[in-house]
C-alpha cells in the first residue's frame, strides 16, 4: 500500500512540480489549498486545473477568519507600532502547516509536503530538523524555524535538493504542466498586486498619526507621515530633504519619531532577541553557543555568539549587520541545521 501524502498545491510551478515529484517515488498524493482571503477565486481555479492535470484529489479550505485573526492582525499592528513583520513566519505555524497536520490526519496520510526549497535530517538524537536547502541562494529554511517537531517529522521537500528554480521549471515543462512558466507568486499573498502594504493597512481603517523625523541627537529635523510609512533602512521616499543621504536608523513607536542618520549608524554587532523558540531542547541550551545567525531571509548567515538571559537572546556577530529591523527574525543554525529562532527587539 502506497503512503499517502497531503500537499499544499498553491496552483504555482513549485508545488506542482513537487506533486509530480512525489508521484513519480509512488506516494499517493493529496492536493490541499488554503484560501487566506476567502474570495480568491483565481487561486483556486489554478489549483484545480494542477491537480486535474496532475490526477489527483483536491481539498481546498476558506481560512480566512483564522488567516485576519493571526497574520493580517498582527502584520497590521506589527507595522503601526513601526515593527516590519514577515506574515509568512506567522502564518507557517499558526495556518498552513497546522491545517495540513489537521486534515493529513483527518484523511490517514502518513506525510505533509510543501514546495518549499529546503530539506529534513534525522539526527542522531531521534529528532527532526530543516535543513538549508541544495541552492543556499534559493533556501527558504528561514521562513520555518518556528516549526515544532510534531510537524517536521512529517514533512517532505521534494524540491530541497534542486541546485535552481530553472531545475523546477525544466522539469514542469518536460512533463507539459501548465503552469510551467508562471510567474513567481507576489511577496505578500494577501495584498492584491496594485496596492502596497501601506494602503492596504489604511483602507482597513487603521490610522498612522504624523510626527518628528529626528536625528541620533533628538534635533528635530521635520515632519513623517506616519510611523507606518517607514522601516529601518529606507532610504527612498522619506519625504524630506537634508542635503545629503539619509537612512531611517530607528523608529520610536512611543515618541512617534523616525530617526534619520547616515548609512553606517545602520551597523552593529548586538541583537536582541524574544519570542524565541529552539527546535529541540531547552534555551538555556544555546547560551554561549556559537552558531550561524541570519537577521533576515535574504541576509549570508555569519557566525554569532549567543548569551540567554531569560526569555531573550543576545546574539554577538562577528561581522556587523546591516539595517537590523525589529519585527523580523533572527535564525539560528548550526552548519546547514536549522536550530531556532526569535523575533528581533
Amino acid at each position: 500500500m502506497k503512503d499517502k501524502v497531503l500537499l499544499g498545491l498553491s496552483g504555482g510551478v513549485d508545488s506542482t512540480t513537487a506533486a509530480l515529484i512525489l508521484k513519480e517515488k509512488g506516494y499517493d498524493v493529496v492536493g490541499y489549498y488554503f484560501d487566506v482571503t476567502g474570495n480568491n477565486d483565481i487561486g483556486l481555479k489554478e489549483a484545480k486545473s494542477v491537480a486535474e492535470q496532475l490526477n489527483i484529489p483536491l481539498i481546498s479550505e476558506d481560512v480566512k477568519d483564522r488567516f485576519s485573526d493571526l497574520v493580517i492582525g498582527n502584520f497590521c499592528q506589527e507595522y503601526l507600532k513601526g515593527r516590519t513583520p514577515n506574515p509568512c513566519i506567522v502564518c507557517n505555524p499558526n495556518v498552513k502547516f497546522k491545517k495540513l497536520i489537521e486534515h493529513a490526519d483527518k484523511i490517514g496520510a502518513k506525510y505533509i509536503a510543501t514546495g518549499h526549497y529546503c530539506k529534513t535530517y534525522k539526527g542522531e538524537d531521534g529528532f527532526s530538523y530543516i535543513m538549508k536547502a541544495a541552492n543556499e541562494a534559493k533556501d527558504q529554511s528561514y521562513m520555518l524555524y518556528r516549526l515544532d517537531e510534531a510537524v517536521i517529522s512529517r514533512l517532505i521537500f521534494p524540491l530541497g535538493e534542486f541546485d535552481s528554480k530553472e531545475k523546477t521549471r525544466e522539469l514542469a515543462r518536460e512533463k507539459d504542466l501548465s503552469n510551467a512558466d508562471k510567474k513567481d507568486s507576489q511577496e505578500i499573498c494577501f495584498v492584491g498586486e496594485d496596492t502596497n502594504y501601506k494602503d492596504y493597512i489604511t483602507d482597513l481603517g487603521f490610522i498612522s498619526k504624523a510626527g518628528n523625523f529626528i536625528d541620533k541627537d533628538g534635533k528635530v529635523l521635520g515632519t513623517h507621515k506616519g510611523i507606518l510609512n517607514y522601516t529601518i533602512g529606507q532610504r527612498k521616499g522619506l519625504g524630506i530633504a537634508l542635503g545629503k543621504p539619509a537612512f531611517v536608523t530607528k523608529i520610536d513607536y512611543n515618541n512617534n519619531t523616525v530617526t534619520l542618520g547616515d548609512n553606517e549608524d545602520l551597523f552593529t554587532y548586538t541583537v536582541t532577541s524574544t519570542d524565541n523558540v529552539i527546535n529541540h531542547g531547552e534555551l538555556k541550551d544555546l547560551d554561549g553557543k556559537t552558531l550561524l545567525g541570519k537577521v533576515r531571509y535574504s541576509a549570508k548567515a555569519s557566525e554569532v555568539l549567543l548569551k540567554v538571559e531569560g526569555n531573550k537572546i543576545i546574539s554577538t556577530f562577528k561581522e556587523k549587520q546591516r539595517a537590523v529591523t525589529p519585527g523580523q527574525s533572527i535564525v539560528f543554525y548550526d552548519g546547514d541545521l536549522l536550530i531556532g529562532g526569535g523575533f528581533i527587539e
